[in-house]
């Protein structure tokens, strides 16, 4: 992170602007009574903050994580995240654009530049680090499965699913995971519209991180059950640009420092928490790509 000189470069500077709350909501100004760090000329940070807005890509369908709520705006815990990094720029709440991203489209929209970052479920994997960067983790989830409610089929893990039908998301980490036990793979664009093949029997089971799957099962309630039996470690991050380090290092700062004030906790309670245990945030991998 690279501030204004005469400016400390620390987690300090970022404490004291995690807690935004009073916001201008027509120009994303923040309260005149906090102080906002000033970002040096040419990073992302000060684009980002000079403008007063940001664009964040997260899924519009994931209970608990990012939900499109009634009144049109996403709910959930990688909402909340998008929030808190949004405040520590300077930026109001009703000044981010939240923009609709699936597994299939996440670094297409990095790399085309249609979003400033993308919080969305985003498994941090050495494929995905060939074209975007990482900031995170911020959550460590686990693949497992969904099955009908009371699992007629018996099925307690992967295994059982050799050449048998199963939906995954295109293009998610999910997809090749499974795809090495042999299954009759069917996919979609979003985990949602993996449901109605289960209700049917079309496929007997459903497959992605087990948070995910928690609530899916959480919002049709008595329709289905996940085995709780997860099969692979997902650690989640915030993509974004490739080569900018900068941003990455600076959104790191961020995470940790949410991870000491009690935000971090308070953004899981009030999403993922209503279904969930709290756990322990993850240590940041502070890689270079």
């Amino acid at each position: 992170m690279r501030l204004k000189k005469g400016l400390m470069i620390s987690a300090i500077a970022v404490v004291g602007i995690l807690g935004l709350s009073a916001c201008a909501a027509d120009t994303g100004t923040t309260d005149p009574d906090v102080v906002v760090p000033e970002f040096e000329a040419g990073t992302t940070m000060a684009d980002l903050a000079d403008a007063g807005k940001i664009t964040i890509g997260t899924k519009f369908d994931q209970p608990l994580f990012g939900l499109k709520g009634p009144s049109g705006t996403p709910v959930g815990f990688d909402v909340e995240i998008g929030k808190i990094i949004a405040a520590s720029l300077g930026i109001s709440e009703d000044n981010i654009e939240w923009k609709e991203t699936v597994s299939a489209n996440r670094e297409t929209f990095i790399e085309n530049g249609d979003v400033d970052i993308v919080i969305a479920t985003y498994t941090i994997n050495d494929k995905r680090k060939e074209v975007i960067s990482f900031a995170g983790p911020y959550y460590n989830a686990g693949q497992d499965i969904l099955v009908l409610e009371g699992n007629p089929e018996g099925i307690t893990g992967p295994e059982d699913l050799a050449g048998k039908a199963v939906c995954s998301v295109a293009g998610s980490t999910s997809e090749k995971n499974i795809a090495e036990y042999d299954v009759d793979l069917i996919t979609t664009d979003t985990y949602s519209n993996c449901l109605e093949p289960l209700r049917s029997g079309k496929v007997i089971a459903v497959t992605t991180d087990n948070v995910i799957l928690a609530g899916l099962a959480d919002q049709n309630a008595g329709e289905f059950e996940v085995l709780s039996n997860p099969f692979t470690e997902e650690p989640y991050g915030i993509g974004l640009g490739l080569t900018d380090d900068e941003f990455r290092d600076y959104i790191n700062d961020v995470l940790e420092t949410s991870y000491s004030d009690g935000s971090w906790d308070a953004a899981w309670e009030s999403t993922a928490g209503k279904v969930l245990k709290l756990p322990t945030p993850p240590a940041v991998d502070r890689y270079s790509n």
